[in-house]
């Protein structure tokens, strides 16, 4: 029998709930790895962990999917930015802005814009504080690294990021739908716990 469950997670995601649920449960140990949306995908095809709450899209050949929940995606801003001033955003909106982190909204902005090098979402954060741009993040993300010298406004026609949970179908035992159970809500007495 496996000693413990490696479950990745990445930015925003807040697995709390569930590895509580899991400690009450079971007797395995639940191991929590931070991961970033870069590594995600990799870090479960390489076995680094055994199932990983990722922020679709991935690849999902070879791969059990679960979703799990939709949230909103907001526009982070410096306090100064003329978003401050509205309740909420629209793409039409923010056309013209310079867009600090381009690939991780799914939405990209004209083709004049600069082009910006990686950066993780908290540097993001910082960068549009301190005046230059506007970030589109999760609003589990902007939440994690608001600052009080920014703003954040909902994308009102942006699609919403999808938190799920997947694994490789080649390692579909019991501990793993142990886990899916606790995920999904199953109660510890159901069949398919």
């Amino acid at each position: 029998m496996r000693e413990e469950l490696r479950v990745g997670f990445v930015t925003g995601a807040t697995p709390d709930k569930w590895a509580r649920a899991w400690r009450e449960r079971r007797r395995e140990r639940l191991v929590l790895v931070p991961l970033t949306e870069a590594e995600q995908e990799d870090a479960v095809r390489r076995g680094e962990v055994d199932m990983a709450l990722v922020r679709l899209p991935v690849e999902t050949e070879g791969l059990h999917c679960v979703r799990l929940y939709d949230e909103r995606q907001v526009a982070v801003a410096g306090l100064e930015h003329l978003i401050s001033a509205a309740d909420e955003v629209s793409l039409a909106d923010l056309a013209d802005e310079q867009l600090v982190l381009p690939h991780r909204s799914g939405w990209t902005p004209s083709a004049q814009q600069r082009p910006w090098p990686p950066m993780t979402e908290k540097d993001a954060v910082e960068t549009v504080a301190a005046g230059t741009g506007v970030a589109v993040l999760p609003l589990s993300v902007a939440r994690l690294f608001h600052r009080k010298d920014v703003v954040q406004r909902e994308v009102t026609d942006l699609p919403p990021s999808t938190i799920a949970l997947v694994w490789p179908r080649a390692s579909d035992g019991e501990v793993t739908q142990a886990f899916v159970g606790v995920v999904k809500g199953r109660s510890p007495n159901s069949s398919r716990g």
